[in-house]
């Protein structure tokens, strides 16, 4: 049996019943605690072994041993809550999914203190979040960028944030998106396998790169629709999750997404394309005047880490993208 005392709310005290590495054990006797919290809690010198300290995650612990470890408060986080509306798409206990607007940053920065998605999430769940890592933080699983409109998961604890990490790293969690890109993609479907790191010459952008200076990078995807030969809906499957990745894969291909601007078509040629489409000035200039990537994060699949539940949730293609879609079918 497991022996816990109660009489102090931080402390958890355990009888060895197995032994093994410390990190091991006390991730089988604790429950809602994830492993790699627990190292960390070790290396803080937050646990004793038979009431010494013991900060080696690795070292060994006998059967009989009693280990106490000491769980601290989560802390609040640096950003600061903010009132700002969401889109939630589902949420329980341990985690939410959202429909991230258009322009909106996930994480505080440079320039972007204010009206992140992480304040906007802090303000949300409020109490709900036992904290990742220690913190009092919604833990962001994926990201997207500033531009791009779509469904994210967020995580509420570390069993969640680290269940749905892991299906990252091991790509059982599977993102679709939909794309407005530049002419026919040819063949219809297809796999864009090439590696993606840092542009040499421009330090915002990504690029496709050698194996040696890229990291392994997958898309696969699907021309859903053509609008007379000057541009194409997309449907993009991502098998990794590298920065950029469809913005660099689809210029790669040679179709760079309608509006990019760091990896889009040089203005003549969008304007060409559109010229031999028999577009009137009016939707030329709509076209070359639109502000954003047509990128949008339409599915996501996962197994929800705590219930193992089978889940997949969608979005509609949001208005701004319907009517480039609209204006194009003309």
């Amino acid at each position: 049996m497991t022996d816990i005392d109660d009489s102090d709310d931080s402390v958890t005290t355990v009888t060895v019943e197995n032994g093994g590495r410390l990190d091991k054990v006390l991730a089988d006797l604790v429950e809602n605690v994830s492993r790699s919290r627990l190292k960390v809690l070790i290396e803080d010198g937050q646990v004793t072994v038979n009431g010494r300290m013991f900060d080696d995650a690795s070292g060994k612990v006998s059967t009989g041993d009693v280990i106490g470890l000491v769980m601290p408060e989560a802390v609040e986080a640096l950003p600061q809550p903010e009132n700002i509306p969401l889109d939630v798409i589902y949420e329980d206990d341990d985690l939410l999914v959202i429909n991230k607007a258009v322009g909106m940053v996930v994480h505080p920065g440079a320039g972007n203190q204010n009206g992140t998605l992480v304040s906007a999430l802090l303000y949300h769940c409020g109490d709900t979040l036992s904290g990742i890592g220690g913190v009092k933080r919604p833990g962001i699983v994926h990201r997207l960028d500033k531009d791009t409109s779509g469904l994210m998961v967020v995580a509420k604890n570390d069993i969640a944030h680290n269940g749905l990490a892991s299906q990252l790293v091991d790509r059982s969690l599977s993102r679709i998106y939909q794309a407005l890109v530049w002419k026919m993609p040819t063949p219809i479907k297809g796999t864009i396998n090439v590696p993606i790191g840092r542009d040499q010459k421009a330090r915002v952008k990504m690029a496709v790169r050698s194996h040696k200076m890229g990291r392994e990078a997958i898309t696969h995807y699907l021309r859903e629709e053509t609008f007379n030969d000057v541009a194409s809906l997309v449907r993009c499957q991502l098998q990794t999750g590298r920065t950029h990745q469809i913005r660099v894969h689809m210029q790669h291909l040679g179709h760079p997404l309608l509006g990019d601007q760091l990896y889009g078509l040089p203005p003549q040629e969008q304007r060409s394309l559109m010229n031999r489409g028999g577009y009137d000035e009016s939707a030329r200039e709509t076209v070359l005047a639109f502000p954003r990537q047509a990128l949008h994060a339409a599915e996501i699949h996962f197994i929800h880490p705590v219930s193992g539940e089978e889940m997949e949730l969608s979005s509609d293609i949001p208005e701004d993208l319907k009517g480039l879609i609209s204006l194009l079918n003309q």
